[in-house]
């Protein structure tokens, strides 16, 4: 028996509930219906407030440190958030500036994002890709984008945005085999 995939999630949201925390539970809810994974959940609006003072990882709270080891040492990263003037958040970007600029090479990231409208759309591809290709990690091919049309009480409501989250992670199966042993059925579960 293979070990669960190690997970780390990052709703970059400044509050909960929120649209973008609601598609990554989607993601991960989804990922974990066809893999066994050991997740770990990171909510900026949970943690934000504790690290905005500091540059250094080693200044940093203790819960903190460990969602940092988290995203470093993950075997997929999912990670969403909200746009914000055309881009991600200053806090998302301050968590990540905060990471080993080594500790993501080669590893998986499943984008996301959320925003007013159907315009923000291509964060996923201008402003989030760029953001991981710095860490020379491995964007995943399909990212999810989702508007405020495509919620309801925070749930997941639109089928095509139900269906773009099951491409993301049928596509993203085939490249985590490297990280973990996974069944020939779970990848023709998807």
């Amino acid at each position: 028996m293979s070990r669960p995939l190690k997970v780390t999630a990052v709703a970059g949201s400044y509050k909960l509930p929120s649209r973008t925390a609601a598609l990554v539970a989607a993601l991960t809810e989804k990922l974990g219906q066809q893999i066994a994974i050991d997740l770990h959940q990171i909510d900026l609006s949970e943690i934000g407030g504790s690290f905005t003072a500091s540059f250094d990882p080693r200044d940093l709270p203790a819960r903190v440190q460990k969602d940092i080891a988290a995203i470093e040492t993950a075997d997929l990263l999912i990670v969403a958030t909200p746009v914000y003037r055309a881009s991600y958040s200053g806090l998302f970007k301050h968590l990540f500036d905060l990471v080993n600029y080594e500790a993501l090479i080669d590893v998986p990231v499943l984008l996301g994002a959320t925003g007013g409208s159907d315009r923000h759309a291509l964060i996923i591809d201008h402003e989030l890709r760029p953001l991981f290709s710095f860490f020379q990690a491995l964007t995943l091919p399909v990212g999810v984008y989702a508007t405020e049309a495509d919620f309801e009480n925070y749930k997941v409501k639109s089928e095509a945005l139900k269906a773009r989250i099951d491409l993301a992670i049928a596509r993203a199966l085939p490249l985590l085999k490297h990280r973990v042993a996974v069944t020939e059925a779970s990848l023709q579960a998807v």
